[in-house]
């Protein structure tokens, strides 16, 4: 896990300063190593490194082929790298032991198509010095980030946009994302960002740069894919389908495994949690150096510390529960918001955040968590109720639009979601997985994990079970109106059969609570920030705040969007 960025075109004389600049921002991401290399006279890639794989210095990046040719920047992991290598071993001689290597010896095998045999999380830069051109791609679901900006004849990219920012970038908001962040709730499309001029490279695309010119296409067709496996996935039973899916579960958590550093992982006490144990358990038995993270606030209503100790008891791994507290919630959102950069989850994604920092002062350097399987396999209650919103846990709309000037209100695009399937079902968890809920979380979680140097792998995100879950027939996925049903029947068998799972709850911490008493005279400061802009209508504003407090808080979403507004903006 690391940060890339680079410059190509432009004036020369500055961008290898530039360069610099963004990495120096960016120096959380990757703090073992730091480079900029000039690799053509206009053409300028920089590196920070966090030792992952092959930690020795001759593994570190700007990486250049044997040949001279080629220079890759790397963020990611190839979980599959070493079959990868086995494969194109007759072609090439190695010289290190890592996976960036691997993936630099793929693309010259194999030319951009090389991204389709990757299992993996990864956003790379390929400059090729015979052909003048610049390959960048990010992997299917968009775990690692890629933003990029163009100026003339220059092209900028970088793991964060702060990054941009250092390189001269303007901060300017762009109105139409914001807007639609307040009216629908969107955190803008796979393509967007918040800010004017700053985009994202798509999860599953790739760009080209050459000869001033920028091109961006598609590489990751998932659609056509599950399509083409449902046929064949309808004739099987539910015991060749557990057989099949079972036995990619162990290769992902198997490969995901895989590091020259300590590897530990996150557990809450529901299933997806659960489930990753019991993997965990069953491939690396009752090792006590893989240690276990989890967080709780002290509110019992919430916290699922009971449940996480019974799991935990099962087993020899080490628990460390970390405390997120309210006075703790100001510096710590300051700090987050400064990491991410654009609009981001509330106190559950803090108290995320203390979970990397716990990890790190344990020097446990690479995490895994079970993101990612209400997703595929329609674990959500409104895949059944037929609800449009993604918000859960309120019974009353989260957003709060009537505070804003009608002249902002109008800048709002209701945002339109490809339906590429027949069944309604499909294309709600499509919706999920690449335009609403995967995308956020898979960018909060990677600048909280960032912000402490630490590595998140996702072993439930692994295309081949995203892909299998989704293609099976909605009977593997619903009966009797509890989503998850298969992979249900599969956690419980390995499962002791006196373990309580937490009963599935869409809040996980005290918001509304804390941000109603604990934190109500932080929360009045920062709202009172937010009705310094523009296009707010602080009278409407100030009536709801009002109305929050006499006791009108089923929902807290729309107040945190106004404070996390508060400390973004420039």
């Amino acid at each position: 896990m690391c940060a890339i960025a680079g410059i190509a075109g432009g004036n020369p004389q500055d961008a290898e300063r530039l360069v610099a600049n963004m990495l120096a921002s960016m120096k959380h991401r990757g703090p073992d190593h730091t480079e900029v290399m000039k690799v053509a006279d206009d053409v300028f890639l920089g590196h920070n490194r966090l030792s992952i794989i092959d930690l020795q210095a001759v593994a570190n990046q700007p990486f250049v082929s044997d040949d001279g040719r080629f220079t890759i920047v790397f963020n990611g992991e190839i979980y599959n790298y070493v079959e990868l290598r086995t494969t194109l071993q007759p072609h090439f001689t190695f010289r290190t032991c890592s996976d960036t290597e691997v993936l630099l010896a793929a693309y010259r095998k194999w030319g951009k198509n090389c991204v389709e045999r990757f299992i993996g999380m990864f956003a790379f830069a390929i400059w090729d010095n015979r052909e003048n051109v610049l390959f960048a791609a990010r992997d299917r679901f968009g775990v690692k980030p890629f933003y990029f900006h163009t100026a003339g004849n220059a092209l900028l990219f970088s793991s964060e946009i702060k990054a941009l920012w250092h390189a001269g970038v303007h901060r300017k908001p762009e109105l139409a994302t914001w807007s639609a962040f307040f009216v629908y709730g969107s955190y803008g499309m796979p393509h967007e960002t918040f800010w004017e001029d700053i985009h994202q490279l798509p999860g599953g695309h790739y760009l080209i740069w050459q000869a001033d010119k920028l091109v961006v296409n598609r590489w990751y067709f998932f659609e056509d894919t599950v399509k083409n496996m449902q046929p064949a996935l309808r004739l099987l039973n539910e015991e060749q389908i557990t057989e099949q899916y079972f036995a990619l579960l162990q290769e992902s958590i198997r490969l995901r495994f895989r590091a020259d550093v300590p590897v530990g992982f996150n557990v809450s006490g529901g299933l997806d949690s659960s489930l990753l144990l019991s993997l965990i358990k069953k491939s690396f038995p009752e090792n006590p150096t893989i240690q276990a993270f989890t967080f709780y606030t002290g509110n019992t209503a919430y916290d699922e510390l009971p449940w996480v100790k019974e799991l935990m008891n099962t087993t020899l791994y080490p628990l460390h529960a970390v405390q997120l507290k309210a006075n703790g919630v100001p510096p710590l959102a300051e700090t987050v918001a400064r990491m991410q950069d654009e609009p981001y989850g509330g106190l559950p994604t803090l108290a995320y955040a203390t979970l990397f920092k716990a990890a790190r002062n344990h020097n446990t350097i690479v995490l895994l968590d079970g993101q990612g399987m209400d997703e595929a396999w329609a674990g959500y209650d409104y895949y059944q109720s037929n609800s449009g919103s993604i918000v859960q846990g309120v019974s009353s709309s989260p957003l709060r639009p009537n505070v804003l000037t009608e002249d902002f209100k109008k800048m709002a695009d209701s945002p339109k979601y490809a339906t590429p399937f027949s069944e309604n079902l499909l294309n709600l968890q499509y919706r999920d997985l690449f335009y609403t809920k995967i995308p956020r979380a898979l960018r909060f979680n990677d600048r909280v994990s960032m912000t402490y140097s630490t590595e998140l792998r996702e072993p439930f995100l692994d295309h081949r079970l995203v892909e299998m879950a989704f293609a099976l027939p909605v009977e593997w996925k619903i009966k009797d109106r509890v989503g998850k049903y298969l992979l249900r029947k599969i956690a419980h068998q390995l499962l002791p059969d006196t373990i309580r799972l937490a009963p599935k709850r869409p809040l996980q911490t005290p918001q509304r609570e804390w941000l109603s008493h604990e934190l109500i005279d932080w929360a009045e400061d920062c709202i009172t920030d937010f009705a310094k802009q523009p296009w707010v209508d602080k009278k409407e504003l100030m009536r709801e705040w009002d109305a929050f407090k006499a006791g009108n808080n089923d929902s807290s979403f729309h107040i945190w969007q106004w404070i996390n507004s508060a400390l973004l903006q420039p």
